[in-house]
């Protein structure tokens, strides 16, 4: 076990270096308390969902590996997640998927309603943890060609739609009863595989059934519309609808939330010199952070270099209050309450980071055009001891220091996940 004294002694010694810089260590550290991470549900249960069916994926979801314990209910997925979130430092958030409402009997994703999602918002209440919504436009029969809300079809246009503005009152319903805006997070599938005769029609199809989803003015201090691109995906190869550039203009003409997430575009692109691009347009942002491995693959979050990036644009541009940031990755190879735990400490880790920048000290010297001591001054944060500060961090916030954590989930993993099979449970 840690030394709880040597951690203290490490971490006062840190302090002075730090403030050797003008870095406030506390007001660094009050900030990341105030900070909220939307951890995503499906990482719990391999996007499967609770619909009743097979929870076979499709349009471009892809879950690669079979470890065991995997949760099958909503009570598992909550126990799963109510481990990881006591590993995690700091009070975080909860992104739900449209299916994984609790449902009696079939229930077709245009008559979801607030009553399929009630256990969640009682358990969200019961845990402190506030929801964020998605509709689910995935894995369906009305999906399976590849198109959804821009299909030719009307009456599957018209499916979708429904669904879309069921999800929005769900999403208004979880604001209302959470006390703060429950973020509603719109990624479309749609796309071709082959080249497309007619790029035009189809976006213009979206463009429209999105109109018809968001002609309800919503209260923004109960839900908030995101919109989300995509380069590509598994079956749209060559083309899809709902590209960078069209969500971009839909999201500043109709004063949308933005959402990028990292593997949605090429693999020489990053996010974080998008953000200020951004915001210079849009009202927020929503942040998806993953992780590409040669494609939109969703690994587990590490603490990468882009990783560091998006966090240090984040802090470096004052956007905390602008910028909305959730996870998005899915890893069935390795113990899925250890992927949570990883990816979110890793995230927070980085934005501590960033906290821990000289940004005053950096950007001056910048606005000087003293570029030599800018880069030095970098370099030089990159051997600061953020670590000792780190674990300060998680001890006093009740939480497991460094490895420690690993232990209670293979505790947990012999106890509870170990005796799971892949059939269906009763709640």
């Amino acid at each position: 076990m840690t030394n709880s004294a040597n951690i203290e002694q490490a971490f006062q010694l840190a302090c002075e270096q730090y403030e050797s810089l003008g870095v406030d260590v506390k007001a660094a550290l009050d900030t990341l308390r105030r900070v909220a991470i939307s951890v995503h549900c499906w990482q719990g249960d391999d996007v499967a969902g609770f619909e009743g069916d097979d929870g076979a994926l499709g349009n471009g979801l892809a879950v690669t590996g079979n470890y065991p314990g995997r949760a099958r209910t909503p009570g598992e997925l909550r126990s799963d997640l109510e481990l990881a979130y006591s590993l995690i430092p700091g009070k975080h958030r909860l992104n739900l998927h449209a299916l994984y409402g609790e449902f009696d009997g079939p229930v077709d994703r245009d008559e979801i309603g607030v009553d399929h999602f009630q256990g969640w918002i009682d358990w969200s209440n019961s845990q402190g943890v506030s929801l964020d919504f998605n509709p689910s436009y995935f894995s369906h029969t009305k999906a399976s060609d590849g198109f959804t809300l821009a299909h030719a079809d009307s009456g599957i246009r018209q499916f979708w739609i429904d669904h879309g503005i069921a999800c929005r009152k769900i999403a208004a319903a979880m604001g209302r009863a959470q006390g703060n805006a429950c973020v509603n997070n719109f990624w479309v599938p749609d796309g071709y595989k082959d080249t497309p005769a007619n790029r035009k029609a189809p976006r213009e199809r979206l463009a429209a059934s999105l109109d018809a989803i968001f002609a309800e003015a919503l209260s923004p201090s109960e839900t908030l519309d995101a919109v989300e691109c995509k380069l590509f995906g598994i079956g749209s190869e060559s083309y899809v609808v709902g590209s960078h550039e069209f969500y971009m203009g839909y999201a500043i003409s109709r004063n949308k939330v933005l959402c990028l997430d990292a593997g949605h575009f090429h693999p020489t692109e990053v996010i974080s010199d998008k953000i200020s691009s951004a915001l210079m347009y849009v009202p927020e942002l929503l942040l998806h952070v993953s992780r590409g491995v040669r494609w939109d693959s969703d690994h587990v979050v590490t603490y990468s270099d882009e990783l560091q990036a998006i966090m240090q644009e984040i802090v470096r541009g004052d956007y905390l209050d602008r910028v909305h940031i959730g996870l998005d990755f899915f890893d069935a190879s390795i113990n899925r309450v250890a992927a949570w735990t990883i990816g979110t400490r890793n995230a927070l880790k980085a934005l501590l980071a960033a906290l821990l920048e000289p940004t005053e000290k950096l950007q001056q010297l910048e606005r000087e055009g003293d570029f030599t001591a800018r880069l030095a001054r970098m370099e030089e944060q990159k051997t600061m001891p953020l670590g000792a500060i780190w674990n300060h961090y998680c001890q006093s916030s009740g939480v497991p220091v460094g490895a420690e954590w690993l232990e209670k989930v293979q505790q947990y993993e012999h106890q509870v996940m170990s005796k799971r099979s892949d059939v269906s449970a009763a709640v």
